[in-house]
């Protein structure tokens, strides 16, 4: 005979009522936190995970069954959400168009983590103008070989003095896992393609100066035990997991807003859904200024014109969901391209 389930919970989030199921579920083996302790660690950091949302699409990585069990990556609204949450009208590469969640209240945040959304993946736009980036992201991905050490490195002494001498301000973050993430916020006026471009040319840059920690190549075969820039992250529908968004460990980390300061000494491991709570406590949210500046990024752009116009270095692949993008090369694996070989 099946064991009951646990009562329902209901949670007042603001001015709304969350109902909370099977609140005493197992979502994270490692440490033994249940679904209503995600709940209430997105509540307990409110401030935080709304700021990093906030009228933002935003896809949603759900595990019912906990982070061990099934994943359900939904970038589509559920037919079957209160009328009281907000939707954005977003188009993917492809041409099609769906409704997204639209974050504007943390009772919003808890209603998809009752769904058991673990992760936020909110887009670089805003729903006031879904087709103009307000958000550069410099996604430093270690790759086999390396780890959070060798992408902190990248981060302290090549991207921050690069932001350092551009006038840009940057709010560095833990992936959550091995890496770390950068964001810059930027005026609203430039195409999805216009901020890959500036985001190419900040990686190629990075990889001109450290190239043997760091690289901006796309296909994995290439990039050796390096830090891969992964500029694709700043094209139309490609997401990171939001500031204060737990990962998919059993171990239940956080992707974790840090301080410039505080990057040399911390790892990954330091910030879960047990430690965070009493940090923001005590601390707030340490990107709490993020909005307070917009930056352009027309340096970037000519860094990209020059790397075009002067070295030979054009548009890189994207990632194999897109439709052929106009100046693209070849999206073909080196060690499979005939081309190349018969070059050579």
């Amino acid at each position: 005979m099946a064991a009951a389930k646990t009562p329902a919970v209901e949670l007042e989030v603001g001015e709304h009522t969350v109902r909370v199921t099977n609140p005493d579920k197992i979502y994270f083996p490692s440490r033994k936190e249940t679904k209503l302790d995600l709940v209430q660690y997105y509540l307990s950091v409110g401030d935080g995970i709304t700021r990093g949302l906030w009228q933002r699409p935003t896809n949603l990585q759900r595990f019912p069954e906990g982070v061990e069990g099934e994943e359900i990556y939904q970038k589509r609204f559920p037919q079957y959400a209160p009328d009281w949450l907000d939707t954005v009208r977003v188009t993917f590469p492809s041409g099609r168009h769906a409704d997204a969640l639209c974050v504007t209240h943390l009772a919003s945040v808890a209603w998809a983590a009752n769904l058991g959304t673990v992760t936020f993946h909110p887009w670089h736009t805003r729903a006031a103008d879904v087709d103009h980036p307000d958000e550069l992201r410099i996604d430093l991905d270690p790759q086999p070989g390396t780890g959070f050490d060798q992408a902190r490195t990248a981060a302290l002494e090549t991207v921050r003095p690069m932001l350092d001498e551009l006038g840009y301000v940057g709010y560095p973050k833990t992936s959550g896992n091995r890496g770390v993430h950068v964001y810059l916020r930027i005026e609203p006026r430039w195409t999805f393609t216009e901020v890959r471009r500036a985001a190419i040319a900040f990686a190629r840059e990075i990889e001109r100066r450290v190239p043997d920690l760091v690289t901006t190549a796309w296909w994995k075969e290439e990039r050796g035990e390096r830090v891969f820039v992964d500029f694709n992250q700043n094209a139309r529908d490609r997401t990171i997991a939001s500031a204060y968004s737990v990962r998919r460990r059993s171990d239940a980390t956080v992707s974790a807003p840090l301080t410039w300061d505080e990057l040399p000494s911390v790892q990954p491991e330091d910030f879960t859904i047990v430690t965070m709570p009493p940090r923001f406590a005590e601390l707030g949210d340490v990107h709490a200024s993020i909005d307070d500046v917009q930056h352009s990024i027309e340096p970037l752009l000519e860094w990209y014109a020059r790397d075009e116009r002067d070295r030979g270095l054009g548009d890189m692949p994207y990632p194999p969901n897109y439709p052929k993008m106009p100046g693209e090369p070849k999206r073909v694996q080196p060690s499979k391209d005939r081309d190349r070989k018969t070059a050579s």
